[in-house]
């Protein structure tokens, strides 16, 4: 299995932290975000890791450089143009083992949710694309149908909202940041371009299973895209409970 990390974000919500250097490198516990993603992937069946760059992507590429990693680690530049989440998925394409499912996450997502059964599930299901969902508060929420078939999307800040079909009784959750994809859907993207991963997927659930996979709501997850988000988990970190960093 490929992996994909997504560190090429800006991380605008972490300014002042990020002025002089990458959301990647923030700290967490004494170690950079990104040893805590590429840590949090022991034991899955991951054999080739993309980290793809665009923010102090040097530094990145440095501090990649500097560690002896568990497996093999290579980098997407997308210094030349930050691609969104879709693009950098396709710019990362040639770099992936061929014919193997992608694991992708955010640099900034710690969770204590099993990742090893996230797997099991996309691959006994066979799903085409499998989410990692939540029930939690939010402006941006998926929605499914019974079979946690993805069927839509809605916005409640803007009231935008996407239907890829009509449902009775559509199930809301929120997006984990973890998601697996099979590499033949890669061949319905198109060309490499600035996008989002998402709204691809809301395109591709018209004739492919893209599922959502609901954790417990009492697996601990943070998005430590924030000063204040990042000092929450690391309150947490200290208190003992240190087993939830993946």
């Amino acid at each position: 299995m490929n992996a994909l990390i997504f560190a090429a974000g800006l991380g605008t919500r972490l300014k002042p932290l990020t002025n002089q250097l990458p959301k990647a490198l923030a700290p967490l516990d004494g170690k950079p975000l990104l040893w805590h993603a590429i840590n949090g992937l022991k034991g899955t069946g991951v054999e080739r890791i993309v980290v793809n760059v665009h923010h102090y992507a040097c530094q990145i590429i440095d501090y990649l450089n500097s560690e002896t990693w568990w497996t093999e680690v290579v980098v997407s530049d997308e210094s030349e143009q930050l691609m969104d989440t879709g693009g950098g998925l396709l710019k990362a394409q040639s770099l992936f083992i061929p014919n193997k499912s992608i694991l992708i996450r955010n640099v900034d997502i710690v969770t204590s949710t099993n990742v090893e059964s996230f797997i099991y599930s996309h691959q006994q299901n066979g799903n085409d694309a499998t989410l990692m969902v939540k029930k939690r508060s939010t402006s941006r929420y998926l929605q499914f149908d019974r079979s946690m078939q993805l069927c839509g999307w809605r916005n409640t800040k803007t009231h935008e909202a996407i239907e890829i079909f009509p449902v009775d009784n559509k199930q809301e959750l929120a997006f984990s940041g973890i998601h697996i994809i099979e590499p033949h859907l890669l061949d319905q993207l198109g060309e490499v371009r600035p996008f989002s991963i998402i709204k691809a997927y809301l395109e591709l659930a018209q004739n492919n299973r893209i599922i959502g996979y609901e954790v417990a709501e009492s697996d601990l997850w943070f998005d430590v895209g924030t000063i204040e988000k990042l000092k929450k988990a690391e309150l947490y970190y200290k208190s003992g409970k240190n087993s939830f960093l993946r």
